[in-house]
């Protein structure tokens, strides 16, 4: 029958696109935008107000800390990174149910068709329903990413507010004129290890975050 060829062509490709709802929803690993946010070269500059002037050393002074490094060490960092897999494979969980159902009942509507246990207008209203089901799930996926991609900036905001902020905390003592980032493939080509504050940079944003982790 005309309609049995047509019902097939329409759930093979339906089925063909399902399977890839998962992988097109989460194929961008989570780590790699966080890193990639974080080594864009940016520099870490120390703003200081007409009150910190003061504070600042007459002559030029400056130093750097390595931002990969920071990343790879820092606890406040892990823990974001975490939260965010988290999220995402609660949503992979709920997408992967709800695409089992929308299999099943395709594969049940071509059972029937091919049994001949439905009406031909039966059957289109079922291939109908298949479709918009279908589009439900596109735009289900769509909302989970914006919804991931939405919470993924926040953490990434709230990490280099984190780090920014004890920067102008720790300067106010230092009076440097300029703290740069060093990361692979950035602008800073080379630091004068005399002038590397990670190590002291990285166990004070530790220890402040384990401060804050515990109230």
């Amino acid at each position: 029958m005309k309609i049995d060829n047509e019902v097939n062509n329409v759930i093979s490709i339906i089925m063909k696109k399902s399977t890839l709802i998962l992988n097109i929803l989460f194929g961008v690993a989570i780590v790699v935008l966080f890193v990639l946010h974080f080594t864009s070269g940016k520099k870490k500059a120390t703003p200081t107000d007409s009150g910190n002037k003061s504070n600042l050393s007459e002559q030029f002074t400056a130093a750097w800390v390595n931002m990969d490094t920071i990343l790879n060490k820092y606890d406040m960092y892990f823990d974001m990174k975490q939260e965010l897999e988290e999220s995402g494979r609660k949503k992979e969980a709920e997408l992967t149910a709800k695409s089992r159902s929308f299999e099943k009942e395709a594969y049940d509507f071509q059972d029937k068709v091919q049994k001949g246990l439905v009406t031909r207008s039966e059957a289109q209203q079922l291939q109908t329903n298949l479709a918009n089901k279908e589009q439900e799930l596109y735009r289900l996926r769509d909302e989970m990413r914006m919804q991931l991609a939405e919470e993924e900036q926040v953490k990434l905001r709230q990490i280099h507010n984190s780090i920014t902020e004890y920067l102008k905390e720790y300067n106010a003592d230092k009076g440097y004129h300029l703290i740069l980032s060093s990361s692979f493939g950035g602008p800073l080509l080379y630091g004068n290890p005399t002038i590397d504050i990670t190590n002291e940079v990285l166990e004070s944003l530790n220890k402040k975050y384990a401060a804050t982790r515990k109230k």
